[in-house]
């Protein structure tokens, strides 16, 4: 009985022994094939990123990094929605891991900071114009009009350049009222591009640029202060990306193109026109005055600004998995939220360059 017993204890030690070593061989296996591949199951030390930026895509990122540590709660980002402009101070001020700006940094910018630049064009959307216009919820602005009202040429919401283009509109005898970005802003740089594109009196005024001297209006912090404040303010007009006058329900004029066709900002007008965009090798692409048909005419990447030699390891590998699995998967959650999903050929090219980051 005593040989019989220890024969069956020894057997089952061995057993278990060979169990323990199969799981000792698993992780460690699994690790070296997805080290690099961004699998948010993997383990890992806990880690916390801070960025900081544009208030255009923040809607989109702020979902993307809560979703990503639902898969991983090691890894917590936190996104600050503070503009263009700021996310750029505090990027090239090294007091955040990643910015983000709507306008990729200029060379003169880049060469500013001393760890080396990665930008990652990361998701796109379009810029609209939205109106608080009693008994008004359609509206057509051709390129004359549009650069009018900007420059304070055109003051009341009955004068003949807009009711040229709105025919049965009761358009009322009611003064203008712009509201425009207070902050740095890239969404700002955004319009005052398209401005200057169809104007040669706004590019040789105000011109282009994340902040500009405007000739009228008010100015409000952010997409979501531009958004509240045209809400309470009666023959208002401003600028915004799409998302914020999707989720408030604000209307959005529908704009001359450079085909001289009046389009409306969606999915497949804006998509078309990123179709046309061509990202160099430092992917910095865009177009001020797109030339398609059915193409809406204020549409533009945004990008993530990673530093290409973080200094922390820990920290840059745990960037990469979290930019690698926002550029592949996270792009299903742009739609939703009316921004436009990166084609695949330019999702393999982020992700190449989310490599970079050491």
């Amino acid at each position: 009985m005593l040989g019989k017993s220890h024969f069956n204890r020894r057997a089952l030690l061995l057993g278990l022994s060979g169990v323990f070593a199969a799981f000792a061989v698993a992780p460690i296996r699994l690790q070296s094939a997805t080290a690099d591949q961004s699998s948010p199951q993997l383990a890992q030390s806990r880690v916390t990123l801070t960025g900081a930026g544009a208030s255009f895509p923040a809607p989109l990122y702020q979902r993307w990094f809560s979703e990503y540590s639902k898969l991983n709660p090691n890894v917590q980002v936190s996104y600050q929605s503070v503009g263009s402009g700021a996310g750029v101070n505090q990027f090239t001020a090294g007091t955040v891991d990643f910015g983000a700006s709507d306008v990729a940094m200029t060379d003169a910018e880049i060469a500013k900071v001393s760890k080396g630049v990665v930008l990652l064009p990361m998701t796109a959307g379009s810029v609209v114009v939205v109106f608080n216009v009693p008994g008004v919820t359609s509206l057509r602005l051709s390129r004359t009009a549009l650069a009018g009202i900007f420059l304070g040429q055109i003051k009341t919401w009955n004068n003949p350049a807009i009711a040229a283009t709105n025919k049965g509109a009761k358009l009322p005898n009611l003064p203008i009222r712009i509201v425009h970005r207070s902050d740095g802003s890239g969404t700002t740089a955004l319009f005052t591009r398209y401005l200057s594109a169809i104007s040669p009196q706004w590019k040789n005024g105000p011109g282009e640029g994340r902040s500009v001297q405007w000739p009228t209006g008010t100015g409000a912090k952010g997409n979501e202060g531009v958004s509240a404040l045209l809400e309470q303010t009666k023959g208002g007009i401003a600028y915004v990306e799409y998302f914020y006058a999707k989720s408030n329900k604000i209307p959005a004029a529908a704009l001359q193109n450079r085909s001289g066709n009046f389009i409306q900002a969606n999915a497949q007008t804006s998509s078309a026109t990123l179709a046309g965009i061509k990202l160099p090798e430092n992917l910095r692409g865009f177009d001020a005055d797109p030339t398609g048909p059915n193409e809406y005419p204020i549409v533009s990447f945004t990008w993530i600004m990673a530093y290409r030699n973080m200094g922390n390891p820990t920290k840059a590998r745990a960037l990469r998995q979290v930019l690698t699995w926002s550029a592949r998967e996270g792009q299903a959650f742009a739609d939703d939220l009316g921004y436009i999903p990166l084609p695949p050929s330019v999702q393999q090219r982020v992700i190449k360059a989310i490599n970079l980051i050491q």
